[in-house]
């Protein structure tokens, strides 16, 4: 048995992705970096050494990342996945009748 080949999808437009879409990935990522700003917080006051100038560091420069890269706009965003294909779909059973009666008038 052979695997079934996905459909092949043809492209409308060069279009980006929706821009709710995209903006929920730019509030995912900057979302991470203030989770890892935390935990850089964390560490550093639980850890000694210089273990904490590095996660004091961190925790100073990730804001500023995480903004620059939250802010990155739109210009360098990939292609939407905006495209058609042909769906195969069986036609709708009939009923056996049809309206108005123009059947019943044909056979009479």
């Amino acid at each position: 048995m052979g695997r079934k080949e996905p459909p092949e999808v043809f492209s409308i437009t060069a279009a980006q992705r929706p821009l709710s879409e995209e903006q929920g990935g730019r509030t995912r990522r900057y979302l991470v970096s203030m989770g890892v700003r935390t935990l850089c917080l964390l560490g550093a006051i639980v850890i000694d050494g210089w273990p904490r100038i590095m996660l004091i560091i961190g925790a100073i420069a990730l804001p500023y990342l995480a903004v620059v890269v939250a802010n990155a706009g739109r210009e360098n965003d990939e292609p939407g996945a905006v495209g058609t294909y042909q769906q195969d779909r069986p036609a709708l059973p009939g009923s056996g009748s049809s309206i108005g009666g123009a059947e019943g008038a044909r056979h009479a």
